[in-house]
This record gives structure tokens, sequence and C-alpha cells, in this order.
């Protein structure tokens, strides 16, 4: 075979768009093969929506993407020339397990911008931030071990948590993160059947997906809960530096070490958390192609981190802790670091980008919708009365979101809203994306086609319900809103379909009219829209 072949196999291939799911008949060859954990698995909404947002005429508002393109070409290309002509050979060997030394140094200088001295013994680099949460849960859940976390929650540590068997259970945030009253009750409960989780999952600043930040009080109070209780908390901040308005407020980690104020020596110590496991990033304050992230952690937890870590890909890439290491040292003409520089760049264009979603929210969102307006980060949570996002994402062709199902263990609460990221789309995308989703939402509502969905889908959800799980008593979840009816707790195991804030159920699983009749939509199965006709004729020949 020529590369000529190979060449035009894959132009073939590409032609052809996104492979279909495999058939029924294809699976049972190898069902038994299966490990049991591969029937938690999951696809992470984000990664499927890469598919979609290929394609060069769809507006992103999906993915949690920084702008890259803001990096100077001619910097990168300074820095890896800088890392090929003077550590070459370190460059592309293995590096240690817990991180090169020089790239733990910007860690701790990181930290250290947020108000938090942590000792570089107590820190592991790690394959970006997503590879902590697996190997946190490789640590420390069995099947069936509870973890406790927002709701909604990050989408990325859904699947995670599925993959390794965990019951997850949600409790619903309010305009100040999670409501710590919510979680003592439900931390009672899981104390009166024998069952104590393995942590405590919390995106305290600028929470993704809500936009949401955890207050003062409810953040000492959450660590008082760890101490009275013994338990750890997870603290994932990868936002915590784009902060657009307000005062900065301490990190778990920091308040759990009391370690405030920075060190009065310079031997690279500081005070240690007990029961904060830290996970931070580079991709969102940097690169995320870098793909390095970090956790601070209790030393018995960081020895277990670090040999699952062993396991898992034996140490991050040493090319890009160079390149880390090499853009730490890059200085501003006025002698400042250059890190900090870009930050502040990038939260001036954040924020400008964050400010014209939410007038495009209000022109063309309307009275049917609320919206959170975050102080940070990279995302406003939207929430539409009565309009499974789900189903709206199918008909948005030309303009791509999260849908709020993804944010939630069982797949079904959080059906009337999605995530919208501001940071990754110029402003006139970000326009024209909103005014894309508000005028389908306006033309369905006008025709009845969305209420007449939600109907359906919601008389689906109901039948598939499992027996002896209890409706939610609140409405769907839109943190920050002031119509918010309260909060209340839910469980990885599934649930009816839940009364959204107007009385109206959530829809599950609703279908438009080109959707196959004979399959619920999904995520993935919205991505593949395009080619279903051809497989329909196909099943269609096939019967």
């Amino acid at each position: 075979m020529t590369i000529d072949n190979v060449s035009g196999g894959g132009s073939q291939r590409e032609g052809l768009g996104r492979r279909a799911r495999p058939a029924a008949h294809e699976l049972e060859r190898y069902e038994a093969l299966f490990a049991t954990r591969t029937r938690r698995m999951r696809s992470s909404a984000m990664r499927d929506m890469f598919a979609l947002t290929e394609r060069p005429e769809v507006i992103s508002l999906a993915g949690g993407l920084p702008d890259t393109s803001t990096f100077a070409p001619e910097l990168y290309a300074k820095l890896m020339s800088q890392i090929a002509a003077t550590a070459t050979a370190r460059a592309l060997q293995y590096g240690p397990t817990e991180g090169m030394q020089a790239a733990v140094d910007c860690i701790v200088e990181v930290m250290a911008a947020e108000r938090t001295y942590v000792d570089r013994e107590d820190v592991i680099v790690a394959t970006g931030g997503q590879q902590v949460i697996d190997l946190v849960c490789k640590t420390l859940i069995d099947p069936g071990d509870v973890i406790v976390a927002e709701a909604p929650t990050y989408p990325g540590a859904v699947p995670t948590f599925g993959a390794y068997q965990a019951d997850v259970v949600q409790v619903e945030m309010d305009a100040d993160g999670m409501p710590i009253d919510e979680l003592e009750s439900v931390l009672d409960r899981l104390a009166r059947e024998g069952r104590r989780p393995k942590f405590i999952y919390t995106i305290p600043n600028f929470q993704n997906p809500g936009g949401v930040t955890m207050s003062l009080p409810r953040r000492r109070r959450l660590v008082e809960i760890a101490r009275e209780r013994e338990l750890l908390v997870l603290e994932d901040n990868p936002y915590g530096l784009l902060r657009y308005e307000g005062e900065p407020l301490p990190t778990l980690y920091s308040l759990d070490a009391h370690n405030g104020s920075p060190p009065s020596h310079d031997d690279g110590t500081g005070a240690s958390s007990d029961l904060v496991i830290y996970l931070g990033t580079f991709s969102k304050i940097l690169a995320p192609g870098l793909r390095l992230g970090w956790a601070v952690a209790p030393r018995p937890v960081l020895e277990k981190l670090n040999l699952g870590k062993q396991g898992a890909d034996l140490c991050s890439s040493p090319v890009t802790q160079l390149f880390v290491a090499a853009y730490f040292a890059e200085r501003t003409p006025a002698g400042g670091p250059a890190w900090i520089d870009y930050v502040e760049r990038q939260k001036d264009l954040y924020r400008g980008r964050r400010d014209v979603m939410l007038q495009a929210l209000a022109e063309h969102f309307g009275e049917q919708a609320r919206w959170t307006e975050p102080q940070g980060g990279l995302f406003v949570w939207a929430t539409l009365d009565g309009v499974d996002t789900t189903d709206l994402l199918a008909r948005c062709r030309d303009v791509a979101f999260v849908p709020g199902r993804a944010a939630y263990v069982d797949e079904r609460s959080g059906a009337s809203s999605m995530r919208l990221n501001f940071a990754g789309s110029p402003e006139h995308e970000i326009r024209e994306g909103i005014r894309r989703i508000g005028a389908i939402v306006d033309r369905s509502i006008d025709t009845g086609l969305l209420k007449a969905l939600s109907a359906g889908s919601a008389a689906r959800s109901d039948s598939a319900a499992h027996p002896d799980s209890a409706a939610h008593p609140g409405s769907a979840s839109h943190p920050g809103s002031a119509s918010h009816p309260g909060s209340a707790a839910r469980s990885s195991s599934p649930a009816p379909a839940q009364a959204d804030a107007v009385g109206r159920p959530e829809a599950k699983h609703a279908q438009s009219d080109d959707l196959d009749s004979d399959a619920e939509t999904d995520t993935a199965d919205v991505l593949e829209l395009p080619g279903r006709s051809q497989r329909r004729a196909r099943r269609s020949q096939d019967r």
C-alpha cells in the first residue's frame, strides 16, 4: 500500500463524516469481555461536542476553551527554540512521576498568587486537571462508594465518577454555591444509612458550569464540617485567577491549612492541609494543549496518587513542563512576571466577552429564561422554562452549547438548562450564536413544537424511571436565580422526570421531526444527526 492509498482512504473516511456507533450484533461479539465498570461509562459531553464544532459554519459556545489565539507565536517559537538549544535531551527523556522541579516551582508561584502557600513536597504534576480527578477516584473509590458533589457539577467529572462506579449524591446550588445546611442534611442522612462519603467535590470559584462562587461563610463552614466529620474535600480551582470584579476569596486549602499569609522563610515550604486535596491547572491561565495540571494533597494521599499515576502514564510530558518553566522565567519590559501580565490581559478580554453574552441573552432569550452573571471564569448557566435543551441542540445545527443534563449524574435533571462559554469566541460570534439559539426557541414556541416535545419526552421519562426513586421537590437547576425554589440532594440512581420552576415537567430525551422514531435523543445522538437519514435508509433496506 502506498502513501497515496493511505491518504486517499483517509480523505474518503473524512468525507463520510463521524463513524456510526457499533450495531447491536457487533457489540454482542465483545460483550462478555467488557469489565462490569464499562456499563457505567459514558462519553463526555465536551468530547462529543468537538465532532460538531469542527464544522466551520458552527459557532461553538460549548467547550471549556480559553482563547489561545492571544499567545504570541513568536514567543512560542522563542521558548521552544530555547528548550531545543539548552535541554533537548531532558525534554525528550522520561521525567519523575511527581513532576520536574522547575514545573513545581511554577505551580508554587501560581498558588502564591492566590495567597495559598504550599510546600513543594506536597505537589504532584498531572497530565491536566482531568487526570487529578481520575487519580483521586482511583485512589479513594471502590464500587458503590459515595461522592458528594454540587448540582450541577463539572460535566467532565461525571463520566469519571461513573467509570469508578461511585454513587454520586448532588446538592443543588444557589447564588452562593453549595448550601452548607443542605450538605449537612445529606451527610446526616448518609450517616443514618451507614454510608460515609469518600470525598466532597466542589468548584468554589466561578463554578463550572453554574458560574456561581461559594461565599466566604460557606467556605469556612465547609472546612469546619470536613474537620468535624473527618471528610476529604476535592477543591477544583481552574478559574480562581480569572476574576473580573469583586474581592478574591481564600481557597479551601488555605483555610484548612491556616496559611493565608506568606511563609516567613524562603525554603519553598508552607503549611499543609490535612483534609483538602487541591486541584489546579495551567489550561485556563495559559493553554490547555500543554496538558499540565497538579494536585496538592496530604502526604499519605499524595503517595497513593503517585502510585496511581505511575500505572497511568509514568510521568507528564517533560517537553511541556520545560515550556512552562521557560515561560515563567520571562519578564515584562517593567520587570514583572510575563505570565501574570498575560493573565491580566486575558481577564480584560474575557470580561468584555462575558458582558457581550449577558447583553445578548437579555436581548434574545427574553422573559422565558434565567441566567447567572459570573464574576469570573468562563461560563454562564442559562435556563429556559419548558424547553428541553438536548432537543434544542438538535435543532441548533449551526451553534453549539452543552445541554444541562451533562452536568447531572442521573442524566435527567437540568434538562431545561445549558452551559454557555463566553471566553473562547470573539464578540461578534457570541452575539450571533445567542441570536441563533433565541430565534430557534422563539420559532419553536410559536409553533408549539418544543412544548409538544417536552410533553412527549416527559412521558417517556416517567415510564422509564426507577420505581424506587423519589421525585425532586424543586426545580431544574438554575443556580443564582432569584426564582430558585430551594435546594435538594440528588443521587446518581435514576429518578423520574423533575418539575421545573413553573411546574412543567422537565423533558427527557425528546425528539424532533428529523430524529429516529426508534431511539431517544442524547448529546451523542445529536452530533450524529447529519448522517441519520442515510442510516435510516440502510436500516429500511435491511428490514
